[in-house]
């Protein structure tokens, strides 16, 4: 039951309920896979639920942008269709929460906010926020069950909180009756510390999806398995969020044995395919972008992307300039009427949340082989690392973990074609129809 409803919280806020003429994908994939029946789903009409060209307002992340839902079923859920805010903009016109911080934007809204630190095996300091419960949801009885959202690439935590409750994730989960855990990634604004060594210092090979799906998932599952006393979770994971998932699970099987669920929102396990402007970067040489980029980090949060959201996305015309932004990295959508352009602002405030060059080069590295692998160093490198001349390819059919996946047709970062290719790694197909 407790799947299900999981599932259903998902697709409310996906924006299930597809009409119109949205190029979306036929048979968007959503699998459900794990365990004697290791079936597979795919569900018709879906409109993918993280923001890669899609309608949905499960975040805010680069690929597309978060998009405000109007499921009736998210309405269900939350208890109302209008969830205004204590105060509405600043007096200088804009939205308060273009300077607030993932807790502060929780509460202003009326949520619990917590924030923990959980120190990874290597050092990190990752930052990770917690809804322990909602403001609808007082029927829930005894312990919650917990959720962790994972984000994607260059993108962080405040991307489950961009848009009012009734549009995104985290909140809607708190109230259906979940204790929600929101992920930040090693390097990006909120997990950039370190235990021994200064920002900057410490290697800047332990900032790529390796880590995070190595390091990171694990020493976030069991702190939160630690804390709220429970034997597994549900695990949502967005973009880059799938990846690090598809290798910690298919890798670390006592990791996976904790997953309850595992629900990919526009999953990349594989690039071979993919045609967003991001990929022309695959066409430098590795030593041309940290020329370009330097050694360490790649579009970090800054007082320059505070002020191109504050001074240029402000104006009626701009916003919508900046929003088609997101849709030119992600693939476009025609006129999508979930389009939340009065979030612009948050969106752009808090996005991109800043990664490491050296994952961006991992990433340069995956659209070349066309393969789930580590980090390639280089022949001398890799025997020094991994005792062989290449680097190792992660198996996403070792994955043992009941899972759903969803993805929209028009998804120029995971791209249908790559989807369809990662279908046949986890499990056998059953068709769900809407």
């Amino acid at each position: 039951m407790r799947m299900l409803c999981v599932a259903v919280c998902v697709l409310a806020v996906s924006g299930l309920v597809h009409s119109g003429p949205h190029n979306t994908r036929s048979s968007v994939s959503g699998l459900v896979h794990g365990g004697p029946h290791n079936t597979r789903s795919s569900v018709s009409g879906l409109v993918h639920g993280g923001p890669h060209n899609t309608r949905s307002s499960v975040s805010g992340l680069v690929h597309g942008g978060p998009h405000n839902t109007r499921s009736s079923v998210q309405k269900h859920i939350r208890g109302t269709s209008d969830m205004r805010p204590r105060f509405a903009r600043d007096t200088i016109g804009l939205d308060p929460e273009v300077t607030m911080n993932i807790s502060e934007i929780v509460r202003r809204w009326g949520y619990p906010a917590e924030e923990h630190e959980v120190v990874t095996s290597d050092g990190y300091i990752l930052s990770v926020n917690r809804l322990p419960h909602g403001i609808a949801d007082t029927a829930t009885q005894g312990p919650r069950p917990a959720v962790l959202l994972q984000h994607g690439l260059l993108a962080s935590g405040s991307n489950w909180v961009s848009n009012p409750p009734n549009g995104s994730l985290a909140y809607v989960l708190a109230d259906a009756g979940y204790d929600v855990w929101l992920g930040n990634s090693r390097g990006n604004t909120w997990s950039r510390k370190h235990s021994t060594l200064s920002p900057g210092g410490e290697a800047p090979h332990a900032r790529t999806y390796d880590e995070m799906a190595l390091k990171d998932l694990p020493a976030v599952v069991n702190h939160i398995l630690k804390t709220t006393g429970q034997e597994k979770i549900f695990y949502i994971g967005h973009s880059q969020g799938t990846t690090i998932a598809f290798i910690a699970f298919s890798s670390m099987p006592e990791l996976a044995s904790k997953i309850q669920l595992f629900l990919g929102l526009a999953p990349i396990a594989t690039v071979a395919s993919i045609s967003s402007p991001l990929a022309k970067l695959a066409v430098l040489p590795e030593f041309l972008i940290r020329d370009l980029f330097g050694g360490r980090d790649f579009l970090p949060q800054s007082g320059i992307t505070k002020w191109f959201a504050e001074n240029f996305c402000s104006g009626k015309l701009l916003e919508r300039l900046c929003g088609n932004i997101y849709f030119l990295l992600a693939g476009f959508n025609g006129v999508d009427p979930n389009f939340n352009a009065s979030r612009i602002l948050v969106y752009t405030a808090h996005n991109p949340a800043g990664t490491s060059v050296q994952n961006l080069i991992h990433w340069d590295q995956a659209v070349h082989s066309g393969k789930l692998m580590a980090f390639d160093f280089g022949r001398k490198g890799n025997v020094a690392r991994y005792n062989q001349s290449t680097p190792p390819q992660y198996n996403v059919e070792d994955m043992k973990v009941p899972t759903a996946l969803f993805s929209g047709g028009q998804d120029s970062l995971a791209d249908p074609r790559d989807v369809d290719v990662l279908l046949t790694q986890v499990g056998r197909t059953q068709t769900w129809t809407s």
